[in-house]
């Protein structure tokens, strides 16, 4: 297996609320995906050495220390060589909408500053986009103070403010800094008019008080405040300004074992996840979020039929996403194979997610403008099809590949679309059939208890007739299903720390689930873990779990979708669906730890 010339872990991301980047601890720009975060790569060294392309630039210092942090309360990145000879940092960021209309400027880019702080230091810059996931070199050509990069469907210009070498699919430079002097790099959408000095500094100053501004709106003052503003912040770049749906991550096909084949496309909006996000911003007081989000959502609700009112994914701008696919040309990360893009979950059947949506939709109406009355037909439209397919099996919420079963994750799940949208009928005083309704939830009630347990323990159980675990069950309490203190949860719970966790580490399930190889752990469930704890009245244990889940993250604070037995990252990254969960852990073990505390918001 070839060693992966970086790790997942060793990145930090930056965004335009359009698409991101990675931006590695050495200063290496290694995946990118041009114009929008779905849309094909321009850089993917992460996924094949050889042929991704970089976008590199390198100091000439002697076994330098490297150093990585966001300017604070930003999304602005600062990677720093430190060495005996000198030192030097660059400022990398993608200006999003509101900095660009600050700064005058409306076309998408991103910029690169390097300054020199102490010493003097040579530096190599080489800039190798290559097009349409690596299968395409772009030709190269002279333009007034750059270079631009032209494919068949795709015309990219590079800036700079020191001299450019043109090879093929390439540009280069070297050059040398004296403390205190800088250079700059940019890359943007062909057209973009050439900048200067003063316009660089005008649109990192405006970045970086757009994103402050945007931060200052959380309404979170509690414990371990710096890590949930950056989960705030990860979030924040997983939406898209333009549409407001909301991504399961930035990546495709990073592997959750190395040189597995279980890599996957997440670049695309989940209903399931969009809908926790939804609720960890409204935890934190960003409300224009969710609001956009409902928008998003409600106009594929509109669009669907009654028969299949809603699908699992979508594509950013709301259309059916592409077909899961195979780009055999790439290597993949440490030569994990196949490397994916599109998501053949998108034809399944998960009916947990109406209970997701249903639930952030309760909230948003509780916290926010009331549903329309054309929304309310479309929610009964949901509610209806719940009832006719409650109990039905299903591919549920870990997207099994193979066949369908009972899960308990799901049907409750169920219960909470029912639950959900009766309270709602109730507190807007709406029109709705709630006698049909709660009949129908209190018969989800009565199959899950006399169902989903074990034959010989009596705690629940994976899926109907069953006698395995999932780390799906912890959402139980906290869905509200269950109490939190109720003996057979406590029994569950145990069950699940017994059999699924490794010093905070969680495994979503144990046996087969139609996919060859293993997987981490899933870093969503270390979260959930500490929340159920806490709600259980375990709060050292919940503590300590929070602690060492913080731990699991990168060093800067960001979480992928898994982590190998060491807790190093694994799978896409960010994922959001371990910040949001994180978000949610934290809030309520907080609030725990200081009984007087009231915050303005509540679950």
């Amino acid at each position: 297996m070839a060693k992966p010339r970086r790790t997942i872990g060793e990145h930090g991301i930056i965004g335009d609320l359009e698409t991101a980047a990675l931006v590695a601890r050495d200063g290496t720009i290694d995946y990118l995906c041009w114009p929008s975060l779905d849309s094909p790569t321009i850089f993917a060294d992460l996924l094949d050495g050889e042929r991704g392309g970089a976008f590199q630039i390198a100091p000439k210092l002697d076994q330098p220390r490297n150093l990585q942090l966001y300017l604070p309360d930003t999304n602005v990145l600062l990677t720093r060589w430190m060495a005996e000879q000198g030192s030097a940092e660059i400022v990398d960021l993608m200006p999003q909408p509101e900095a660009r209309r600050r700064a005058g400027r409306d076309t998408r880019s991103l910029i690169r500053r390097v300054t020199v702080t102490s010493g003097t230091v040579t530096f190599a810059m080489r800039c190798a986009p290559r097009f349409d996931y690596a299968r395409e070199v772009p030709n190269v050509a002279e333009m007034d103070g750059g270079a631009r990069f032209t494919g068949r469907d795709l015309s990219l210009c590079l800036f700079a403010s020191v001299p450019l070498d043109r090879q093929h699919g390439e540009a280069s430079a070297h050059f040398t800094l004296s403390k205190g002097e800088s250079a700059w790099f940019v890359l943007g959408d062909d057209g973009m008019p050439r900048p200067d000095d003063d316009a660089i500094c005008a649109q990192i100053e405006a970045s970086t008080q757009a994103w402050r501004a945007w931060l200052g709106k959380s309404t979170y003052k509690g414990r371990w405040r710096e890590q949930v503003l950056r989960s705030a912040l990860a979030l924040k770049l997983l939406t898209s300004a333009r549409h407001g749906s909301i991504a399961a991550a930035a990546t495709f096909s990073l592997p959750e074992a190395e040189g597995g084949e279980r890599n996957w496309d997440y670049r695309a909006t989940w209903i399931r996840d969009a809908s926790f996000t939804v609720y960890a911003f409204l935890r934190l007081g960003f409300t224009e979020e969710a609001e956009h989000f409902y928008r998003w959502v409600g106009a594929r609700i509109m669009a669907a039929g009654r028969e299949s009112p809603l699908q699992i994914l979508y594509a950013l701008d709301g259309s059916k996403p592409g077909e899961e696919r195979e780009l055999e040309h790439l290597a993949g990360y440490a030569d994990s194979r196949p490397v994916r893009i599109g998501n053949a979950a998108s034809d399944q059947i998960q009916l947990d997610i109406f209970g997701e949506l249903l639930d952030s939709a309760y909230l948003a109406n509780k916290y926010g403008p009331a549903i329309p009355h054309e929304g309310w037909q479309h929610v009964c439209g949901l509610v209806e099809h719940v009832i006719n397919h409650w109990q039905e099996p299903d591919a549920g919420i870990w997207e099994m590949r193979s066949a369908p079963r009972h899960f308990l994750h799901s049907r409750v799940m169920c219960w909470v679309a029912l639950d959900r949208a009766i309270r709602l009928a109730k507190k807007r005083s709406l029109p709705a059939p709630l006698v049909a309704w709660s009949e129908a939830r209190d018969a989800i009630v009565d199959d899950v208890w006399n169902n989903f347990r074990h034959p010989e323990h009596g705690y629940f159980v994976q899926e109907r007739g069953g006698t395995a675990l999932d780390a799906a069950l912890l959402m139980l309490p906290l869905v509200r299903f269950v109490s939190s203190t109720d003996p057979v949860w406590l029994k569950t719970l145990d069950a699940i720390g017994a059999e699924l966790c490794d010093d905070g580490l969680v495994y979503r399930y144990r046996g087969d689930d139609g996919i060859k190889g293993d997987e981490g752990a899933f870093t969503t469930c270390t979260f959930w873990y500490a929340e159920c704890l806490a709600r259980a009245g375990r709060l050292e244990d919940a503590q300590l779990v929070l602690t060492k889940g913080i731990a699991y993250g990168n060093h800067l604070g960001l979480f992928a979708e898994e982590t190998d037995a060491r807790a190093l990252p694994l799978g896409n990254f960010p994922q959001a669906l371990t910040h949001l969960a994180f978000v949610s852990a934290a809030y309520f073990i907080d609030r725990q730890l200081d009984p007087s505390y009231r915050p303005t918001w509540q679950p």
